[in-house]
């Protein structure tokens, strides 16, 4: 709030000349905490998840999401001239989000492109989204709106937000609901947003001894201080050791 309100007072001065000079400016700015998330998924509860949402057309963003630590946005905003096969990695160019029901583009939050890179099993799941895109492209036929997209539904239309997220909440709530014979799982799995899974790949890579730097860059934080205040907490906690 007290950046945003120093931001329009900025304005007022420079731009429009309404104040003479920005009260925010002699304002004590709040402290700022860095929460990191509470409690995040294990490796095992991560592959529990992937193994829910493997047969869905779905399962290539999920698993995009986790391995790659990309923005809900970001991934959404994939077009497949953005997929570097040969490297193999992605460019995120930018996010898209929601505007009064209108798709609208921006730049990164750190204001610049970043490339990254994928490991071999991703990619096969996404060559395999790939073949299913084509194969929805042809059963389309003339229906089929050529977007680009990396993740659209079966008449290529780009996909809605909010649409994965619900998913994700759905799926797991499904997994956890008592089967008709009343029987629950025997482990449940716990509940996680759609943005823990970049929580998920970033703390399992600094558990496994990746360099804090290394992590930093894919996650788009521009200074990897960013990184350890955010899971520094995460790694000390014995749930994090005991990955």
């Amino acid at each position: 709030m007290h950046a945003v309100l120093r931001k329009a007072l900025n304005d007022a001065v420079r731009s429009e000349q309404l104040l003479s000079s920005n009260p925010a400016e002699r304002a004590k700015r709040p402290r700022r905490e860095h929460r990191g998330p509470v409690d995040i998924w294990t490796a095992d509860e991560l592959r529990r998840f992937l193994d829910l949402m493997s047969d869905h057309r779905l399962f290539a963003f999920y698993r995009l999401a986790a391995y790659s630590g990309a923005r809900r946005g970001e991934l959404l905003n994939l077009r497949w001239p953005d997929v570097d096969w040969k490297a193999p990695a992605l460019r995120i160019r930018g996010p898209v989000g929601m505007v009064d029901g209108a798709r609208v583009e921006g730049t990164t939050k750190g204001g610049r492109e970043r490339v990254v890179s994928l490991d071999a099993g991703t990619v096969e799941v996404l060559r395999a989204h790939r073949r299913r895109q084509l194969e929805d492209l042809r059963l389309a036929g003339e229906s089929w709106v050529d977007t680009g997209h990396v993740f659209t539904t079966g008449f290529g239309q780009p996909i809605y937000p909010d649409t994965v997220s619900q998913l994700m909440a759905k799926t797991i709530k499904a997994y956890n609901e008592p089967a008709d014979d009343g029987d629950a799982p025997e482990v449940p799995l716990p509940h996680a947003r759609l943005h823990d899974l970049r929580h998920v790949h970033a703390t399992l890579l600094l558990v496994a001894g990746v360099p804090v730097h290394v992590v930093a860059d894919p996650l788009g934080h521009a200074d990897p201080s960013i990184t350890l205040r955010v899971y520094a907490h995460v790694i000390r906690s014995p749930r994090g050791r005991n990955r």
